[in-house]
């Protein structure tokens, strides 16, 4: 899933851990942890609207970027 590489490369880009950036999703209203996230870049759990929304904003990146790739961020 192109969502899920997406955010994996993003997330390490800024320097941030699976823990890290569920937390933020977290604290912006969608609880989520470590091993849901980390499920999520493996491509092993379904990534939905809400989650894909909560870990765009974490990211500051829009859902639309998670959706076509790293390089359109």
């Amino acid at each position: 899933m192109l969502a899920a590489r997406t955010i994996e490369i993003l997330r390490t880009e800024r320097g941030l851990g699976q823990r890290q950036l569920a937390a933020r999703c977290t604290a912006l209203g969608r609880p989520m942890s470590d091993t849901m996230l980390s499920r999520i870049e493996l491509a092993k759990r379904r990534c939905d609207i809400d989650d894909l929304v909560a870990i765009a904003e974490a990211l500051q990146v829009s859902p639309l970027a998670l959706l076509q790739g790293p390089g359109a961020t």
